[in-house]
């Protein structure tokens, strides 16, 4: 039986920032997040390019003998248009943007994810990260330098170590199979939102209004309440046995081809 990604999907410029560098795409079969990095408009290049071209496997049929080879392959290739596009105009170096996908293949469910984005699985009340960040602090937590209190008033809490920047030495994104059940809720998000507002006020939020446009608003609103000082991107889903009308492009993608 084939199933699908029904969705709702957000992405607001905050309440500190100028622009909004953060894109995304909630398809049938497709749910992605990029959060661009580098300011003065280069951010939101790099986010729109990625989104753009991962909305792009929508037309792909990935099984479980391709799907790995296909998505990492479709990585390298935004960061080859991402150095092309630096190459041809110097003031965008330094630019890139995190990225964090869920593909719905024929058989299975897959993650690849570069950068501090994240994925989630709500079930049964709990609430279960399925990315890692590649961040300092992620880094430092991992070497027991530092302890889980101690990552929110860290200095270098906003520092990525792994990203999509155009650059000669290619990260791989992190890929893996997700396991999902009947009634599983999928969130996507950008720093914005899981960086101020508390897991367990997510959690409350989505069990209480699903799927819905309300569960948006009240989620931007709960990062309003913690000052928004970042772009806020969020993407909740769950699968169906039926087709219907997705959310499209959000964010800085809405712009067009940059």
């Amino acid at each position: 039986m084939s199933r699908y990604f029904q969705s709702v999907s957000l992405s607001d410029v905050g309440l500190h920032r100028t622009e909004n560098e953060d894109s995304a795409w909630a398809g049938a079969t497709i749910l992605a997040v990029a959060d661009g990095l580098g300011g003065h408009a280069a951010g939101e290049i790099a986010s729109s390019l990625a989104i753009r071209t991962i909305s792009e496997l929508e037309k792909s049929s990935l099984t479980e003998r391709n799907a790995e080879t296909v998505v990492v392959e479709t990585f390298l290739t935004i960061n080859q248009s991402l150095a092309q596009r630096i190459k041809k105009k110097s003031e965008l170096r330094g630019m890139g943007t995190t990225l964090t996908a869920l593909f719905l293949g024929k058989e299975k469910l897959y993650l690849a994810h570069l950068g501090d984005s994240r994925a989630y699985v709500i079930r049964d009340g709990r609430i279960t990260q399925l990315t890692k960040d590649h961040t300092v602090v992620q880094e430092l937590l991992d070497q027991g330098r530092i302890s889980p209190d101690e990552i929110d008033g860290h200095p270098q809490r906003a520092f990525v170590t792994k990203a999509l920047m155009g650059s000669d030495q290619h990260e791989r994104p992190d890929f893996h199979e997700v396991a999902h059940e009947d009634g599983d809720i999928f969130l996507l998000c950008s720093d914005g939102l899981v960086g101020v507002v508390e897991e367990k006020k997510i959690i409350k939020s989505i069990e209480s209004h699903g799927v819905s446009e309300q569960t948006l608003s009240e989620l931007k609103e709960l990062a309003y309440k913690k000052g928004a000082p970042d772009n806020v991107t969020i993407i909740v889903a769950t699968l169906s046995s039926k087709k219907s009308p997705t959310p499209g492009f959000v964010g800085a993608v809405q712009g067009g081809e940059r």
